[in-house]
């Protein structure tokens, strides 16, 4: 089963969080504020931030008034860059790895071009979605379903 894993999904939480509190104000957060607002555990929001502040999403101020913000706007932070922030690069077969050596059967497997096909649509997709989207609540459109009398006449 491919999935992303637990400390990508709280990373985005947590994000969320921070780009929520954030929204239209340079006021930064606790990791202690976080871990209540999303219901984590401090020391997963801690470890969390200081990842994601190693890869540049999130800026760390320390000090009496210190915190944590968004490094950039929430609309320029996409799920890629949060998942590769905590995960590393998005691969999903060792033929998308961009290390040479990592698959025996580089440049001879007959299903390798579609791999990186396959793996490039799932990054362009998490790119198409930013952490701004990601925070607001999404409500799908509602589909009215016809009656038998409408498709009668259809």
């Amino acid at each position: 089963m491919l999935r992303i894993t637990k400390l990508a999904d709280y990373a985005i939480v947590v994000l969320s969080h921070l780009s929520a509190e954030q929204q239209g104000s340079s006021e930064k957060s606790t990791a202690r504020n976080l871990s209540h607002r999303s219901g984590l555990p401090q020391p997963t929001v801690s470890k969390l931030l200081k990842e994601l502040a190693r890869s540049g999403l999130v800026v760390s101020e320390r000090g009496l008034l210190g915190g944590y913000r968004l490094a950039r706007d929430a609309n320029a932070i996409t799920v890629a860059d949060i998942v590769h922030a905590v995960e590393g690069p998005i691969a999903l077969t060792e033929c998308n790895l961009s290390e040479p050596e990592a698959c025996g059967y580089a440049g001879a497997c007959p299903v390798e071009a579609n791999w990186i096909r396959i793996n490039d649509a799932i990054v362009r997709a998490l790119g198409s979605i930013s952490l701004a989207e990601m925070a607001k609540p999404f409500s799908p459109p509602l589909v009215r379903l016809s009656t038998k009398r409408e498709l009668a006449h259809a």
